[in-house]
């Protein structure tokens, strides 16, 4: 998974984040690949990390976005649609010429 697409897997999902290691599961990554993109994203101040004090569990977290990080997963949304798009209109070009190529054959 490219760094792009994994920063906006992670920034799509984290509002249902409940574990780190529900999030790995989901993503098909281990948890230190997930630790280290969440501390990434949060040294980068797209994610704001709070830990719940009145919790008896001290390593639980809440993930928020900030500003920056809803801009970030806007930019990269964009971006990764753009490119879902050329490979749509190359896919389609290639079907097209199968079309072609497969008439012409019968």
């Amino acid at each position: 998974m490219q760094n792009e697409e994994l920063t906006l897997n992670v920034l799509r999902n984290i509002s249902e984040l409940k574990s780190q290691k529900s999030l790995a599961s989901k993503l098909g990554l281990s948890v230190g690949k997930i630790n280290y993109v969440l501390k990434a994203l949060s040294e980068k101040g797209f994610l704001k990390v709070e830990n719940f004090f009145a919790n008896k569990d001290k390593n639980q977290y809440k993930y928020l976005l900030t500003q920056k990080g809803i801009q970030e997963k806007i930019s990269l949304t964009e971006k990764f649609i753009e490119i879902k798009k050329i490979e749509y209109d190359e896919l389609i070009d290639e079907l097209e010429k199968m079309k072609i190529k497969n008439a012409g054959e019968i």
